[in-house]
């Protein structure tokens, strides 16, 4: 190494020194009285060893990056064994120091066992101040330069100058089941800055690497005492020393506080962690998220979030306990197993607003720990008339699928997940006709049912689960619905033996009502080979469905991309395109207008012609256009019936 470049790492070293810290070889660490422990956290499919120091009597509180005396005694006991992970508690507070500050750490540890025998001094220097120590033994020739280059440690000190960039950390209350990094990503220019309802706080960087979701959540604006407070409360919740139930949190905190504390801010954030969803609650009290991701091993991967339709990076990592705990808690939630034996997740839980958060998570063996993906369900009740109005779909199409709809057709709406399906699919159910009973299935609930049973329709949900010791599995749901009666039926998700059942509901036409369902696919070709390849139905039972309706997303919107009749010839189906989306949104191909839509003709009443159908779509389109044009999009703001009320408009 350069003599020059040398020299700066020892100045950029005395520069983050603590006040009164010399440049002597001193090794007196006696102002540092942390206790270590090595352990393995759980939440993880392979072994991985943490270095976990409980700063609580230690006047440094275990930082790291700013006491070298703390620094001396973590390096110590990574001399002696390996970590993956450097957890510092200190007064209801943890540090994470992981990826590249750990790394610096254990370089640091191997470096000192190594060079003790070559020069105990130059090892003593480099307990407390590892950046200096990697100057000298770089700027020497001999085994002393090779160590320092085998170890690590004079590639791990060129990353960055000064400790407080080499030693970064994540950080969280240790009630918490995260953990984030404090301090803004190096040289970013800030776009954007709000406050969220939970107190938190969102700023959005443009970084290098992309823009950045930066979340300060309430807690970290804590003082220290109030920190400690928080800690001591959640420890009464755990020892049971207050009662249990809703506000068992603000009890806890008024048992421990003192006046100058912030008690409803302390309440609050209990809650939050110990009741609630800890910092998914603040990442989905942003209206512009819709989904949140936490990749296994979620300590190495930061959580990404969708917000305006854009997946980005966050300063969020969850901890591996912390992922253990929620995957027991939607365990609970959900009634479902989660574990070697059942390794996927699919549940719901609430949100801070009372909306639906979906999760599905995984674990070992199909996974190496923990991982989740949330996303938020929109519970608005979407209608034809608002999907148009938010442009999803025109109302020429509308209406097609209106009538489809309501006269008994049987169709899939398709698309990839996030793309609108579920919402298209609640919307047609509104169509149905009033007095027509229908029979959901799902797995779990995001049908619009409560809204469809407000407004005065006669609706019978069945739950299924997809477990492996499932009690109720989707294919014994669709033949219990079959002897529920006649009436309409909707699957919430088509993907499984159940698909064979369905089929035969199709067939049989469900009693003369529509059959509904969703299917993953983004054309009606990909829906027709998911169903017969994949799912093994054959092609003839296949034949039993009239309409493909396939959806996409581009960022935050989802719209309609195409709406597909199935045409049979002989022992074959092909697909004939009514609406796709072109140049002006989803238009007409013409095939309708033409008189040439078999599934129009199908539709038509035994006194009707298709003339008569076409003018029966006239006026569901009129209506549709104008409810959307006047933003009469709730259910109780459309008319009886299409066939019996005009709109205004055509009056």
């Amino acid at each position: 190494m350069p003599l020059d470049f040398a020299a700066g790492l020892v100045a950029a070293a005395s520069a983050v020194c603590s006040p009164g810290e010399d440049d002597s070889d001193d090794d007196s660490d006696d102002d540092c009285r942390c206790d270590h422990a090595f352990e393995t956290p759980t939440g993880r499919a392979t072994d991985r060893t943490e270095l976990v120091v409980d700063a609580t009597d230690c006047r440094g509180e275990g930082d790291l990056a700013r006491t070298p005396a703390c620094r001396a005694a973590v390096v110590d006991a990574l001399a002696d064994s390996d970590a993956d992970a450097v957890r510092v508690r200190a007064d209801g507070l943890e540090r994470s120091y992981d990826d590249d500050a750990a790394g610096l750490l254990l370089a640091a540890g191997r470096f000192v066992e190594r060079v003790r025998f070559h020069d105990e001094s130059l090892a003593a220097r480099a307990r407390r101040d590892p950046v200096d120590a990697a100057a000298r033994a770089t700027g020497r020739a001999g085994p002393v330069s090779t160590i320092a280059a085998e170890t690590g440690l004079a590639a791990g000190v060129e990353r960055a100058d000064g400790y407080e960039e080499l030693l970064w950390s994540s950080v969280g209350p240790s009630v918490a089941r995260s953990r984030v990094v404090r301090r803004p990503p190096a040289g970013a220019t800030l776009l954007d800055r709000r406050e969220l309802a939970t107190g938190a706080t969102v700023r959005l960087y443009r970084t290098a690497t992309g823009t950045r979701y930066h979340l300060t959540p309430v807690a970290h604006g804590l003082s220290a005492d109030a920190m400690a407070t928080l800690a001591a409360a959640h420890d009464c919740l755990a020892r049971g020393v207050v009662r249990g139930g809703e506000r068992a949190a603000g009890r806890a905190v008024r048992h421990v506080a003192s006046e100058d504390d912030p008690v409803e801010t302390l309440s609050a954030v209990l809650d939050r962690h110990t009741r609630g969803n800890g910092v998914l609650d603040d990442l989905f009290s942003d209206p512009r998220v819709t989904d949140v991701v936490a990749s296994a091993p979620v300590e190495s991967n930061p959580v990404r979030v969708t917000v305006d339709g854009d997946r980005v990076e966050t300063n969020v990592r969850l901890t591996p306990d912390g992922a253990a705990a929620l995957a027991s808690r939607f365990r609970h939630a959900s009634g479902r197993g989660f574990s070697r034996a059942s390794p996927a997740l699919d549940a719901a839980i609430d949100a801070p607003d009372g909306s639906r958060i979906r999760v599905a998570g995984i674990t070992a063996p199909a996974s190496e720990g923990i991982g989740f993906a949330f996303r938020a369900h929109d519970d608005r009740t979407w209608t034809l008339p608002a999907l148009v109005g938010a442009g999803t779909l025109s109302a020429e199409a509308a209406a097609f699928l209106s009538l489809a709809t309501d006269r008994g057709a049987t169709g899939l709406v398709a698309g990839t997940r996030g793309a609108g399906k579920t919402t298209l699919l609640g919307a047609l159910l509104w169509e149905l006709p009033r007095d027509t009973r229908l029979v959901s299935i799902e797995d779990t609930p995001e049908l619009p049912v409560d809204a469809l049973r407000d407004g005065g329709r006669d609706v019978q949900p069945l739950h299924t689960d997809l477990g492996a010791d499932g009690s109720f599995s989707p294919t014994e749901a669709l033949r219990t619905a079959l002897r529920l009666g006649d009436g309409a039926l909707v699957v919430g998700e088509v993907r499984g033996d159940e698909a064979s059942a369905l089929y035969e509901a199709m067939r049989v036409g469900a009693h003369g009502h529509a059959v509904l369902g969703t299917i993953h696919g983004d054309s009606p070709e990909a829906v027709r080979e998911r169903v017969v390849s994949d799912l093994g139905v054959p092609e003839s039972s296949f034949a039993a469905t009239d309409l493909v309706v396939t959806c996409a997303r581009d960022g935050a919107d989802r719209r309609v991309e195409t709406v597909a009749e199935l045409r049979r010839r002989g022992g074959e189906v092909h697909f004939e395109t009514l609406y796709d989306r072109g140049r002006n949104g989803l238009e007409s191909t013409g095939v309708v207008s033409r008189g040439d839509s078999s599934l129009l003709a199908r539709l038509a009443r035994h006194d009707e012609s298709y003339a008569d159908v076409l003018a029966e779509l006239d006026r569901r389109e009129s209506t549709l256009a104008h409810l959307a044009e006047t933003d009469q999009t709730r259910p109780s703001d459309r008319p009886a019936s299409p066939l019996e009320v005009e709109s205004e408009g055509t009056r």
